[in-house]
């Protein structure tokens, strides 16, 4: 939208009350007023608070007003000088009361406008601050959102490396158990036992005296759900462990046991 075509359609909005309003201030909790929102809030409340000081004023005035009217009317037909002298008292005070109530009216009718238009320009300034913040936020949660698919996305390569290594555990223990027996492999068990069978996670919960399942653990891992993930290298780097462990099985097979 072009800017005049912009400033045309503002013109013709009704703005509320900003600084009324509850919400309006709500809009600040977290960042805080900017100094350009806090003048035009202050102006603003000048505003409203001279016209309520105008409006108690033209009420007092008006009272006075009838007061010297009546006693300018009691005093017509005097004629004492006490009296004469009385009149022209009330006609001055009359006259000053009129000018003042005239001068009050004038500003009344003008502070409205002046209001709308502090109002409209702190309406501008709001909005301002406001898209500004929307446009950061969604920055920062676009960032974050990205970072969150890279950790994921390394989430699920490290589960499936993690049950790779466990896999090869167990395939590694099970032919040294059919090469070398169960008797020979106590001893190096025994000998050598910073090691272990399974999955990973029973280890930690067994060393941590937990009763929580470790399956369930290892399921909340393995249970990430990716769309876009590309786990080529993490394919290959299982095919290789896979072809590793064949290849050491046909050794051992092809090698003669000592008897």
């Amino acid at each position: 939208m072009a800017d005049r075509d912009f400033s045309t359609a503002i013109s013709k909005i009704k703005v509320p009350m900003l600084i009324l309003d509850q919400k309006w201030h709500r809009l600040f909790a977290l960042g805080g007023k900017p100094e350009e929102v806090k003048e035009l809030e202050a102006k603003e409340n000048e505003l409203i608070k001279r016209e309520a000081e105008l409006k108690k004023e033209q009420k007092d005035l008006k009272k006075v007003k009838e007061n010297l009217m009546a006693s300018v009317m009691s005093n017509m037909e005097g004629t004492s000088d006490l009296v004469s002298k009385k009149l022209d008292e009330d006609k001055r005070l009359l006259e000053e009361c009129n000018a003042r109530i005239e001068a009050n009216d004038d500003e009344l009718l003008d502070l409205p406008h002046q209001t709308d238009e502090v109002n409209r320009e702190l309406m501008l300034r709001t909005m301002d601050y406001c898209y500004d913040k929307l446009r950061t936020n969604s920055n920062e949660a676009e960032e974050i959102t990205n970072w969150i698919k890279d950790v994921r996305v390394k989430l699920k390569k490290n589960v499936i490396r993690k049950h790779n290594r466990e896999i090869n555990n167990k395939e590694i223990y099970s032919y040294m158990h059919d090469v070398f027996g169960m008797e020979v492999l106590n001893l190096f068990d025994m000998q050598n036992g910073d090691f272990y069978i399974g999955i990973a996670d029973d280890k930690a919960s067994d060393d941590a005296g937990k009763g929580k399942s470790s399956n369930e653990d290892a399921n909340n891992l393995s249970n990430v759900e990716l769309e876009d993930v590309d786990l080529d290298a993490v394919a290959k780097e299982t095919k290789e462990s896979s072809e590793e462990t064949v290849e050491e099985s046909v050794e051992n097979e092809e090698t003669p046991s000592e008897e």
